[in-house]
């Protein structure tokens, strides 16, 4: 019996599908069935770093729709992280319910965005880095010296979230919620691209004189990107609060900022995937650093703590600046090369 060799499509809507094969959606479920039954078998500590991987997917895809897809870079996405978590306090504590404490914090880390982003129109590369630089350090400020509202140095309780009478008060349950949030994140960020908005997103990041001879809006270009990205940093920040029931002003500083930018880079500039593969690879670099940390103290004795703070800063920047030498396209690009080999194996050509 005679079968296609390849994938046919007969109209744009089928090429531009998201899993446009079955054996791609066959492999999604499988996927999501794993993700999904693992952790029951798990102890507390490894779930909770599959929730911090949840929340850093969050907050890496939302980076990737401002600086990877529009070509705005932002050193201020951590801040707008922190607005989110900020939000959701303050609101929790008022009673008000998860349901609608998550987008809330999303809308108002979105407008601060957009409020930070307006400069985008009329800067742009180092020039737009460092306004947003400058986003960071005010919101940092804001942060630390509005007591009244984010208990400043002291920080902030954040009670487990509430949904229909089901408290989120373990990882396991936390795991489940931040997993939920985080898929929807990525598959909203992926129809995004295809859409009418996300191609003149793209068209300003390749060339923003051709996208505004062609009709793109830039500014309201950069504005949505802005918008959208610090909304989505923001819902990630209000899951952070509630996950660790605590906030202070030095969980977002630069530092954040910067880690997501890796992210991005490292999985993958404008992929979508790519900037999932960076907060995976970068949540459990720290972890595996420790493991052998710990492996090293075992075998040559003493304790590495103290050098283990400087050992973390090292590699942090040693794999950042390899990914930039050697694989500038991050690890989205050497996936959809492992994917081509054994796509025509063994016929090389």
């Amino acid at each position: 019996m005679q079968q296609k060799c390849g994938l046919f499509f007969c109209s744009y809507r089928a090429e531009s599908a998201l899993f446009p094969s079955g054996f791609q959606r066959a492999c999604l479920a499988v996927f999501l069935l794993a993700l999904t039954v693992t952790p029951l078998v798990m102890n507390s500590y490894y779930v909770s770093i599959l929730c911090l991987i949840n929340i850093a997917v969050i907050g890496a895809v939302s980076l990737n729709l401002l600086t990877g897809l529009c070509g705005q870079i932002s050193l201020g996405h951590g801040a707008f992280f922190g607005v989110g978590a900020y939000t959701a306090g303050i609101l929790a504590a008022k009673g008000v319910p998860f349901l609608l404490v998550l987008p809330a914090s999303g809308a108002v880390a979105a407008l601060a965005g957009m409020a930070f982003g307006l400069p985008s129109l009329r800067l742009k590369g180092i020039y737009l880095a460092i306004a947003s630089l400058a986003a960071q350090l005010i919101l940092e400020y804001v942060f630390l010296r509005w007591e009244s509202m984010t208990g400043g140095s002291n920080g902030l309780m954040v009670m487990a979230p509430s949904i229909l009478g089901l408290t989120f008060d373990s990882d396991l349950k936390m795991f489940y919620l931040t997993l939920v949030v985080a898929a929807l994140t990525v598959l909203a960020v992926s129809n995004i691209t295809r859409t009418r908005p996300g191609r003149a997103f793209v068209a300003i990041r390749d060339h923003y004189l051709s996208a505004e001879i062609v009709g793109v809006n830039l500014f309201a270009g950069k504005l949505q990107a802005f918008g959208l990205s610090s909304f989505l940093a923001g819902v990630g920040g209000c899951l952070w609060a509630h996950y660790t029931n605590f906030i202070t002003p030095e969980q977002f500083n630069i530092g954040l900022s910067i880690n997501y930018l890796a992210m991005i880079i490292i999985g993958g500039l404008g992929s979508v995937l790519g900037a999932v593969f960076g907060a995976v690879f970068l949540t459990i670099l720290p972890e595996a650093l420790n493991a052998v940390a710990g492996v090293a103290a075992q075998v040559l004795g003493g304790d590495p703590t103290a050098s283990l703070a400087a050992l973390k800063g090292g590699v942090f920047g040693l794999v950042l600046t390899l990914f930039l030498i050697f694989e500038p396209d991050g690890l989205a690009e050497r996936w959809r090369m492992t994917k081509a080999y054994w796509k025509l194996y063994p016929f090389a050509h």
